[in-house]
């Protein structure tokens, strides 16, 4: 009897502890399976859901369907939508079209636009072609452009070819210059090979300067070299330095090892120092 007694409270005792982990377990399960419908993925199991859970499942697959409907996606399934909603989605799909028309997309459908909006939509198109044209990009179509137009254009892709010749950029065109822009050419770009020779840029000519450019570009590259020196780079050139600068530099040199060593901090040789700098450090006074 005794026997039998502990077998039944040993039961009730696993019971209790398998109750909660069980418990758990299927709350984890109806949660995932929650979640799975809501996302819309295959693992859903619809028969699983609570009423309420049911309801707020419809509610979420409704909002996914005005959305995918709003975003022109294939999954829209427009039988399923309000009335407000279709009309609001009608609003927005001509809207989307009128301005795709406007902007010259191919998703742009003529027939669905008003008499105003076609109109408007060809003088959009219109616009668009002569800015493509003047600025020789994009599907400019010189058989749509009018007598005025053409004239505009040549003269603005002139100006464009004038600014190309000068900045040194684009398709210059030289034949196409007259003799003046010629010279206003030739001017920009000595200027732009004697500003290039002077920063030490790649594009320099040093052929094509004057004495006094010259003059200045050798100035300017003997302080870029200085300047490299004071600073500890690897591309200073001591050999081009003067005496008085070779000097001013050691000098400094000098200072800056000595104060290293004086406050142990920063890259001290002593081997440089004098003999009175060496007796003032601490721990070597006299």
């Amino acid at each position: 009897m005794a026997i039998s007694l502990r077998k039944h409270l040993w039961a009730l005792l696993a019971g209790l502890i398998l109750c909660p982990i069980v418990a758990l377990s299927q709350s984890s399960d109806t949660a995932r399976n929650l979640g799975a419908c809501k996302a819309g993925r295959e693992t859903c199991d619809q028969t699983k859901l609570s009423p309420s859970e049911s309801a707020d499942l419809a509610l979420v697959a409704h909002a996914r369907n005005v959305a995918n409907c709003r975003n022109g996606y294939d999954s829209c399934d427009r039988s399923k939508l309000t009335p407000p909603e279709a009309i609001a989605l009608a609003v927005a799909d001509h809207k989307n079209n009128v301005f795709a028309c406007a902007d010259g997309m191919q998703s742009c459908d003529r027939s669905k636009l008003t008499e105003s909006e076609a109109h408007d939509s060809s003088v959009a198109e219109r616009q668009r072609n002569v800015a493509d044209c003047k600025d020789g990009v994009g599907a400019c179509d010189h058989s749509k452009l009018s007598s005025s137009e053409a004239g505009a254009v040549n003269i603005a892709r002139r100006q464009l070819n004038v600014s190309d010749c000068k900045d040194g950029v684009g398709v210059c065109d030289h034949s196409q210059l007259t003799n003046s822009e010629t010279k206003q050419v030739n001017t920009a770009e000595h200027q732009r090979n004697a500003q290039n020779c002077e920063r030490g840029w790649d594009e320099c000519d040093r052929s094509k300067l004057t004495v006094a450019e010259s003059t200045s570009t050798a100035y300017a590259e003997h302080q870029r070299n200085l300047a490299a020196c004071k600073d500890g780079q690897e591309t200073c050139d001591y050999s081009k330095l003067t005496t008085p600068e070779t000097k001013t530099l050691a000098d400094a040199e000098h200072k800056r090892n000595y104060t290293a060593c004086l406050k142990g901090y920063g890259y001290c040789d002593p081997s440089r120092l004098t003999e009175e700098e060496t007796h003032s450090l601490p721990g070597k006074g006299r």
